[in-house]
């Protein structure tokens, strides 16, 4: 029975992490359904408690959504445009957040207590699920056939026919998503190599961290922030940090230095032996193959990435911008089949925000994201260079795409807000 609920407990955290359509049920995705249950859950408790009360560090996050959303209003208003990308984003937001806090009362009712490295251990074993079904996918034509006939679209919580999909994970969210997941395991090899005994629990967050960096890296190539980020963190740990004893410092390069090595050496064999993984990795790590055969860093997608570097050309749409986001027609008197394409050619994140409501929806939207990093930094205090980092990725992933992870945050979020005094200490221990 402790085996089901594992399971099933897995299954929620990825509708969650990795929402996607079902073809049964075309117009609600997973996170949404996720959403009905957690508000069911929450009114349940607060019907119990026979209090209303919302936490603070929640409500100050909500005000700043709002004002996200009032700033998407203006621009619609004054430029007298249809479109409601970010006019619903306080929405949007509790909606994460209800579907975060149905999976974190899911893992404690499984294990009797949630923690921090709990949800972590979560969140990361979906990721290495997802990147094992990925494969499966492409190679095992059953499973392929299987997921399809779940799977309701495309993009990225659909199909994608030209690049490894898994379910409701793909192309640059998902590399978004694996960043953070890499960043978690950073944090929690420290930790485990302060335990006496902790040898095999090293094992599998490296094992971890070696398949989201080779399986990731094909899904959205993304997951090089995250790689970089991890591994800089880690060398900071290993030589800089000083509240990690003399034999944990040493017991983690050890183990972080043989698991590189002996990933590096599997891989080395994957590319030799089998064309696939061959054309896997050509594809992941591109700019690498680029910077051996050519002496420099060249990666098709970026350089299409320079392009799209477009800034607006007059004052208004600086300011409130144009109030174009979601993709457009190109031509809006075609009849034929839909082309669509994103507004003025850019899937820039920085650059689609700024035409979108401008500097004044931009630098709301960040600091939504900086309060959402305090209100967690401050509450889960020893995890608080894991927050900073997660925020740091955010703007990062901004360079190339409009995607956020107010996801990431929102189960930490929820432990913070529902936690009672017994379990305070175990968030921050």
């Amino acid at each position: 029975m402790k085996i089901v609920q594992v399971l099933l407990t897995l299954v929620l955290t990825s509708f969650f992490f990795f929402p996607f359509y079902p073809t049964f049920l075309p117009t609600v995705n997973t996170k949404m359904m996720l959403a009905a249950m957690g508000g069911i859950l929450l009114l349940m408790k607060l019907a119990r408690n026979r209090s209303a009360q919302i936490d603070k560090g929640i409500f100050s996050i909500s005000l700043w959504a709002a004002l996200v959303s009032l700033a998407s209003l203006i621009s619609m208003v004054l430029n007298n445009t249809p479109d409601d990308s970010y006019l619903g984003y306080i929405v949007s937001m509790w909606v994460w957040l209800a579907a975060a806090y149905f999976v974190v009362n899911a893992i404690k009712f499984t294990h009797g207590t949630v923690t921090v490295e709990n949800v972590c251990v979560y969140l990361i074993s979906v990721g290495v699920l997802q990147c094992f079904l990925a494969i499966a996918i492409d190679t095992i034509p059953a499973v392929k056939i299987v997921v399809d006939s779940i799977l309701d679209g495309e993009g990225f919580m659909g199909k994608n026919e030209n690049r490894l999909y898994g379910l409701g994970c793909a192309l640059d969210v998902a590399g978004t998503r694996f960043s953070t997941l890499l960043v978690m395991i950073a944090f929690l090899l420290p930790k485990a190599a302060q335990k006496e005994k902790g040898e095999f629990y090293i094992t599998l967050l490296l094992a971890a961290f070696c398949i989201i960096t080779c399986i990731g890296s094909v899904i959205g190539r993304t997951t090089v922030v995250g790689v970089g980020l991890s591994l800089v963190y880690l060398f900071y740990t290993c030589y800089f940090k000083r509240d990690i004893s003399e034999y944990a410092r040493i017991k983690l390069t050890r183990w972080v230095v043989g698991g590189m090595c002996v990933s590096i050496m599997v891989a080395v064999g994957l590319y030799n032996f089998s064309p696939q993984w061959q054309n896997y990795f050509q594809f992941g790590f591109e700019g690498f193959f680029s910077l051996a055969e050519n002496g420099r860093w060249e990666v098709r997608s970026n350089n299409q990435l320079a392009a799209q570097f477009i800034f607006p050309d007059n004052a208004w749409t600086w300011l409130i911008g144009d109030g174009h986001m979601a993709p457009t027609t190109i031509d809006p008197y075609y009849v034929g089949k839909v082309w669509t394409g994103f507004y003025k050619g850019t899937d820039v994140g920085y650059s689609r925000f700024l035409f979108y409501f401008g500097l004044t929806g931009l630098i709301t939207f960040s600091f939504f994201f900086v309060k959402v990093c305090q209100v967690c930094a401050s509450k889960i205090k020893p995890y608080r260079d894991m927050f900073i980092i997660f925020l740091l990725i955010n703007f990062i992933v901004w360079l190339k795409v409009s995607t956020d992870i107010f996801l990431v945050f929102a189960p930490f979020l929820c432990l913070a807000a529902s936690a009672n005094e017994d379990n305070k200490e175990l968030i921050e221990s």
